[in-house]
């Protein structure tokens, strides 16, 4: 009698254990912003490098993800509170794993994270012809060490389009290029013939991304019939 007491006791103590989580407050506060250079959103790759979010005093030690969007924006529902935001290394942009940046969230929260690409795009427009998405755009080197690995030309099915994520691509390696003025890269439908539009966008890689990690256009969509 005395050991089927406990064990009721024990099953009591763990249903009321398991309201106790139940009822924990879910986080709704939304922090927002921009991965920037000179005030511009910097488009890149969908969920490459990132941020990492602490904050302290609790048991999560290994730091919130905080991926990047195709358009260079970023989110995450998040408890108000104080945090510190790290940026990852390896990306298009110039290491800075020390440089903390602070952040206090109060219900919705907006902010812009500055970094220095290798390089950026700008000015870029894409025309069908003959089986052909042909790319016009400009390169501007902003890290004068920087050296150009790869230039492409990605085309795709979804707005989400990038060197990973392609159907057909043009790319050239080190690639002689006259900063900051106009140049072309066309590249062939391929498997897209048959489509009513494609997105297509440039990127450009600095041999220094250790991730390999491109900075792009942003996708635009492009009729083909």
């Amino acid at each position: 009698m005395k050991n089927r007491l406990s064990l009721i006791i024990v099953c009591c103590l763990l249903m009321l254990s398991g309201c106790s989580y139940d009822n924990y407050d879910e986080p709704t506060s939304v922090l927002s912003g921009r991965v920037v250079y000179n005030g511009q959103a910097l488009p890149v790759k969908t969920d490459g490098t990132g941020f990492i979010l602490w904050q302290d005093g609790y048991a999560n030690k290994s730091g919130i993800t905080l991926n990047i969007a195709y358009d260079g924006t970023f989110s995450a529902t998040l408890f108000d509170g104080e945090y510190k935001l790290t940026r990852r290394t390896g990306g298009p942009w110039v290491d800075q794993p020390a440089d903390t940046v602070y952040i206090t969230v109060r219900g919705n929260t907006v902010v812009d994270v500055p970094v220095t690409p290798y390089f950026t795009i700008r000015d870029a427009s894409f025309q069908y012809y003959d089986g052909k998405v042909k790319a016009t755009f400009k390169v501007d080197k902003v890290v004068e060490s920087a050296n150009v690995s790869r230039l492409t030309l990605c085309l795709g099915k979804s707005i989400l389009t990038d060197y990973n994520k392609k159907e057909a691509n043009k790319t050239l390696s080190n690639p002689v290029i006259s900063f900051g003025e106009e140049m072309t890269l066309e590249a062939d439908l391929g498997s897209l013939a048959g489509e009513e539009y494609v997105f297509a966008r440039v990127g450009v890689r600095a041999a220094q991304s250790s991730n390999s990690e491109f900075v792009y256009s942003l996708p635009v969509k492009v009729m083909i019939r």
